[in-house]
């Protein structure tokens, strides 16, 4: 009761605010609903005087209720399909992945970018957006300004490639009576499902191919999603090694990101039950629920935010998103290139 009787006016106000935010997303899936959600949080935030009574649910939702979103996700994962479909361009996602996160690294070096932001970011730019920094977050347990300020350097960089990728495109020479080159390079060079939705569809409709594009950019984005496993691995483990450092032992139990393993058990039950004949649409409910909460989340990471003091620090951040982008652009193209895909 206790529990309840803590959370319940934070949570009604993240909820609140993030119904309109999540129709706001439907109606302009460009920009997507977590990022109105983190908007609409950051400026309601400076209209409340005194949050005491709204912290402790405004923290429930911005961390517990963001891996719950996470685990959702894994609902819409057919771990079979995936791969299947997923391998031609397995090396692209590989390659572009390590691109992305050793710019993050050297520029955090380089420029003295605080730790989370840079990891945020870089996980962020290089595997899936806001779900690849849901899961980072809370895996390095990153204030919630971090958290906004990643979030919105990855919105900025999703617009500029829903806009400028399709001319690029056209520039570049690819084929436009077939939607894969460009599938592929959508899918692995643009950062949000939303985003990368878009980007793919606008090639079909220029060309009229269907949805050809759009299904292999689906399909690539889905494949660089299964990084999400190994990258929050290998950051609970550093955060692991850092607590040992600290205090000569470590427990492991603790700093292992359990929602992860809840993630890939999910995935695994869609896959199993696909397999066995079960329509993949019984699990779109999940995804769609996936989705909600994550806007949810952004709401209530929105309403920890001080918004002057995230401008007023947002310059490297930039540049750090800029580059990552610039990185897996490039990177994408050549290994296409090499390749013979494009």
């Amino acid at each position: 009761m206790n529990f309840i009787k803590n959370n319940w006016p934070g949570f009604l106000l993240c909820l609140v605010i993030s119904v309109p935010c999540w129709f706001l997303g439907k109606l302009c899936p460009i920009v997507g609903g977590p990022i109105f959600g983190i908007l609409a949080g950051m400026i309601i935030t400076l209209f409340i005087k005194d949050k005491s009574k709204l912290q402790c649910g405004i923290g429930f939702v911005s961390k517990k209720i963001l891996q719950y979103a996470v685990i959702l996700l894994g609902f819409g994962l057919n771990l079979s399909v995936i791969l299947e479909t997923g391998k031609q361009s397995l090396p692209i996602i590989l390659v572009t992945i390590s691109v992305s996160l050793l710019i993050a690294w050297l520029l955090h070096k380089l420029m003295r970018i605080p730790g989370d932001t840079a990891t945020l970011i870089g996980v962020g730019s290089s595997i899936c957006g806001g779900s690849a920094v849901a899961a980072a977050a809370s895996v390095i347990d990153a204030d919630d300004e971090k958290v906004a300020q990643s979030i919105s350097v990855i919105f900025l960089f999703n617009m500029l490639a829903a806009l400028v990728f399709p001319m690029l495109g056209t520039a570049l020479g690819f084929s436009q009576t077939s939607g894969e080159a460009f599938g592929i390079f959508a899918g692995t060079a643009v950062n949000d499902t939303s985003s990368v939705t878009a980007t793919a569809s606008t090639w079909d409709s220029m060309y009229n191919l269907g949805s050809q594009t759009l299904d292999k950019a689906v399909t690539v984005k889905l494949t660089r999603t299964l990084a999400i496993i190994p990258i929050t691995l290998v950051l609970a483990f550093i955060r692991a090694g850092k607590s040992k450092g600290a205090s000569g032992k470590v427990n492991i139990g603790k700093i292992f990101p359990m929602f992860i393993l809840y993630f890939v058990i999910a995935s695994l039950i869609t896959t199993v039950a696909v397999g066995a004949g079960v329509s993949a649409s019984v699990f779109s409910p999940f995804k769609t629920l996936s989705k909600f909460m994550i806007v949810l989340a952004m709401t209530a990471v929105g309403l920890n935010t001080d918004i002057v003091k995230l401008i007023k620090t947002g310059g490297k951040p930039i540049f750090l998103g800029l580059c990552c982008w610039a990185g897996i652009t490039g990177t994408s193209l050549l290994m296409q290139h090499v390749m013979g895909i494009w």
